[in-house]
């Protein structure tokens, strides 16, 4: 009976996917999915991992083909079997604060300094998952300096914790959990550091210890990071799955700035730029190009000018969610609103309708974001995380945004600016 029954699954299989009704009981288990045929008609075969309730997640090296999540599994393992083909994790994850809670206290087994980027990040170990620790440069009051480009401006780890948590307040749930946490530089950094780092470590005149590591931008004794005197406040972002194991792809973002000091990108001079953007793929159709809108919302909000590229997971090609990374150089300047950031919103004039009921929630009250954002960070170990300004700014970019979508509409037809189905983004 038993085989009979899964003959019967398998067959109500299509080859474009899974029906995902006919999936709802089944157990937590790999199952081998034709994901499509090519033009060539070659099929490739990847696993799946499919959850009770039939949606498509990752394939992961910690489940069990028989057994499902196996018993050592660490918080993080399980917070990556929530990722899905629309979300890093569901609203009611309840593994988010679990997680958040682990890094802030967890013991560090390990330190080395993180390959790539333009500042200095480090690997944190913990004795079963790993953290991005972004370290504090400046107090929260410290603003970019008036000279400084968008390009080389100072990190700020308040602005990766700040972020996460506005992330998951507009419902997109696409960045990776943060949290703060203070070190002590000798204990917890220096005495289980790796030889290269180690190298550049020293005692300032003023007795406190730092170290600068090595980077493209301020990694130099003038530009080191020090302690007070010898304990470091910085955030901690939980690890995505491995490359080895779960692929993602780098996509160059349509509005791209030209991370030169003297030109420009082609949509700051293009007033028909978001016509060429919808020509091309994946933009042309399904979910991505209301995705970027979505980036651009979270990006104003935030002040930050510094989004290159972004990444998406492979194994769910064109038709998933963009990952939001790498926010630090966010929060920035308070009393400014850099227009140019929702250059995608103004050029396309659209958005979706749950981000524009969203946005509309915290602009008609009765609890701003500003203080849904005060509230969702203080609880984090190195609360309060934004000065005061960075809260009031986003009350303020909220209603910039609202305008924009206003002035559109009366532009436009409503139903060309406000989308309610992902597949509608290109039309």
């Amino acid at each position: 009976m038993k085989k009979a029954a899964d003959d019967h699954k398998s067959r109500e299989l299509s080859e474009d996917g899974w029906k995902t009704a006919s999936l709802a009981s089944w157990p937590i288990r790999l199952i081998p999915d034709i994901i499509q045929q090519d033009r060539t008609r070659r099929r490739r075969v990847i696993s799946m991992q499919v959850s009770r309730n039939g949606s498509a997640i990752l394939p992961l090296p910690f489940v069990s083909e028989e057994r499902g999540l196996r018993k050592n599994s660490s918080t993080l393992e399980k917070f990556h079997l929530q990722i899905s083909r629309t979300e890093l994790y569901p609203e009611n994850s309840k593994y988010v604060d679990q997680l958040l809670h682990e890094i802030a206290t967890k013991p560090v087994v390990h330190v080395v300094q993180k390959e790539g980027g333009t500042q200095l990040k480090l690997q944190i170990n913990f004795s079963n998952m790993q953290a991005l620790f972004k370290p504090m440069r400046f107090p929260r009051e410290q603003q970019t300096l008036p000279n400084h480009f968008y390009f080389t401006d100072f990190e700020r780890h308040t602005a990766e914790i700040a972020a996460f948590h506005l992330d998951r307040l507009l419902g997109f749930r696409r960045a990776m959990p943060v949290t703060g946490r203070t070190l002590n530089l000798t204990t917890e950094i220096y005495q289980i550091a790796d030889g290269e780092l180690l190298k550049t470590f020293f005692v300032s005149p003023a007795g406190n210890i730092c170290f600068h590591g090595k980077c493209s931008y301020y990694c130099d004794t003038a530009h080191a990071i020090c302690g007070n005197p010898d304990t470091l406040e910085g955030s901690f972002a939980a690890f995505l799955p491995d490359k080895s194991f779960v692929a993602r792809k780098a996509w160059r973002h349509p509005w791209r700035r030209s991370y030169h000091k003297r030109k420009k990108a082609q949509w700051e001079h293009d007033s028909d730029y978001c016509s060429l953007v919808k020509e091309i793929p994946p933009y042309h159709e399904g979910r991505r190009l209301l995705d970027l809108m979505d980036m651009a919302v979270l990006d104003f909000l935030m002040g930050n000018m510094d989004r290159h590229h972004y990444e998406t997971f492979k194994i769910f090609g064109n038709n998933t969610f963009p990952l939001h990374l790498d926010h630090g150089r966010g929060f920035g300047r308070p009393f400014h609103d850099e227009i140019s950031i929702l250059a995608p919103i103004l050029q396309c004039c659209m958005i979706r309708q749950n981000t524009l009921s969203t946005l509309l929630k915290f602009h008609n009250g009765p609890v701003p974001l500003s203080s849904t954002l005060r509230r969702s960070m203080a609880k984090d170990p190195v609360a309060p995380v934004l000065w005061e300004p960075h809260l009031t700014a986003l009350d303020r970019r909220v209603r910039v945004i609202l305008q924009a979508i206003r002035d559109c509409v009366n532009r436009e037809d409503s139903s060309q600016v406000v989308h309610e189905k992902p597949e509608d983004a290109a039309s």
